[in-house]
């Protein structure tokens, strides 16, 4: 079954929704100080970019007060299940399991992270997970 077509966020995009997800809504100003620590980014630059986000329905703007507010349309999560499910389809022929064996071959993942995942997996696997006794 094929997924509703979302915009996908460029690399710079996710940048910015990263900003919006840590500080919640915030002015370009913010945003752009923000961004600044990591790179040289021009305040026009990150003005620019949340309109075209805006555009796209990536984000929301807020218009009320002098200063624009900017904040993320859709939860980190979200956002995150929309591309992991776009790569899936595209790139794994929507193979969960090639895309995570993948995923811990190109970088290991700590002992938290394996704990969590072997927790997800039994959760997975076990019929009776989340049912009360």
């Amino acid at each position: 079954m094929k997924r509703k077509p979302t915009h996908r966020p460029t690399d710079s995009e996710l940048a910015i929704l990263n900003v919006l997800w840590r500080r919640g809504p915030s002015t370009v100003r913010e945003v752009q100080t923000e961004l600044q620590q990591r790179e040289a980014t021009g305040y026009t630059t990150v003005l620019k970019l949340l309109q075209i986000m805006t555009e796209k329905h990536l984000v929301e703007r807020d218009e009320s007060q002098r200063a624009h507010v900017y904040q993320a349309r859709e939860s980190e999560q979200a956002t995150q299940r929309h591309l992991i499910g776009d790569l899936l389809d595209r790139a794994f022929d929507g193979s969960a399991a090639k895309l995570v064996m993948q995923a811990l071959s190109t970088r290991p993942a700590s002992d938290q992270e394996m704990t969590e995942i072997r927790k997800l997996l039994d959760s997975a696997s076990d019929p009776t997970a989340g049912e009360k006794p």
